[in-house]
């Protein structure tokens, strides 16, 4: 199948953005559903000559070669294989020739779990060109997973496409989003070559690219504008980051986040904001010209943090920076 790329985006750019989805159409569901209205509207939008959708796996090869994209360049991921990508997703998708990628996580779908797609409708997906990804085996924590449980979950899941798909796919996205340097270890080791979690961001060729962002949509957090801004963000360049390690200890919750900051002028920098989920607008500490540090007001919980810095660029566009920071259970 020939996918439509949208080549009205003229100005050359070396950052990308990806979309992240789960269910679509599935009420009951409204944290990880966007309704069928709110994805037709983001179609429609995203076929607009000034956006180019491309393929995940092809974003991932140009941006880490150095090479150029097109301006507002987007890709589309879809999470878990439920059968709501099937029924409602994929048709509109098809129609509108834009390629996506569907991660998946094998075992509910070797069980024939209820509301997930079949080997035979994943197999469908892929003839017509759908990259389809790895998402583990069992969809566990995996940073609370010993290293060799979680390389176990990948060279399940690895043997399981090859079985079913005749490859192994390249790409992963870890369950959750969550992220550790002990999973990105396994990661590398089973031979992904990138590997995506849920933190919203801009990829660009100084992205750590096994622990890439995506923008997350859902009923709450999937109205026009929303998207618009996601497919349009500028990527805020984050170097030096630390802590490097997502998953946190009781010896640094909350993290002393710092980076340093290379493409927004120091004398700007009182412009950038930073806001942490369920504590509202962090406080940032200059160090230096372009160091920044983000104070927490407590401590993190159990469980999943993110943290967005953003800041306003031209054309009512924004940077974008983030991290998803996990807390082991009490």
């Amino acid at each position: 199948m020939i996918f439509a790329t949208n080549l009205g985006a003229a100005n050359a750019a070396d950052s990308a953005v990806v979309l992240m989805y789960h269910r679509f159409g599935e009420a009951r569901f409204p944290s990880t559903n966007v309704t069928v209205k709110q994805f037709e509207s983001h179609i429609e939008e995203l076929s607009k000559d000034q956006y180019s959708v491309r393929p995940v796996p092809e974003i991932i090869a140009a941006l880490r070669a150095g090479q150029s994209l097109p301006d507002n360049t987007v890709g589309i991921s879809i999470d878990d294989a439920y059968l709501s990508v099937y029924k409602e997703a994929w048709p509109r998708l098809r129609e509108a020739k834009f390629p996506f990628t569907l991660f998946v996580a094998t075992e509910p779908v070797n069980n024939r779990s209820p509301g997930h797609m079949s080997w035979t409708q994943i197999r469908e997906l892929a003839d017509a060109g759908v990259t389809i990804a790895n998402h583990s085996t069992t969809h566990p924590h995996m940073p609370f997973l010993s290293p060799s449980r979680n390389f176990a979950e990948f060279k399940n899941s690895n043997a399981r496409f090859k079985a079913e798909l005749g490859k192994v796919p390249s790409l992963v996205a870890y369950p959750y989003g969550e992220y550790s340097l002990a999973v990105r270890k396994e990661t590398v080791r089973a031979g992904f070559v990138a590997g995506f979690g849920q933190h919203s961001g801009v990829i660009h060729k100084g992205s750590d690219f096994f622990n890439l962002p995506r923008f997350v949509f859902s009923e709450v957090y999937g109205d026009l504008g929303r998207l618009r801004s996601a497919a349009r963000a500028l990527p805020l360049r984050a170097r030096d980051v630390t802590p490097a390690d997502m998953l946190l200890k009781k010896s640094n919750n909350p993290p002393l986040l710092g980076f340093t900051v290379d493409n927004i002028p120091p004398n700007q920098l009182s412009r950038l904001a930073c806001y942490v989920s369920g504590q509202g607008k962090a406080q940032i500490e200059r160090l230096g010209e372009k160091r920044i540090e983000v104070r927490m007001a407590q401590a993190f919980r159990a469980g999943r943090t993110r943290i967005n810095c953003t800041f306003p660029e031209k054309g009512g566009r924004w940077r974008w920076f983030g991290r998803q920071f996990i807390v082991p259970p009490n």
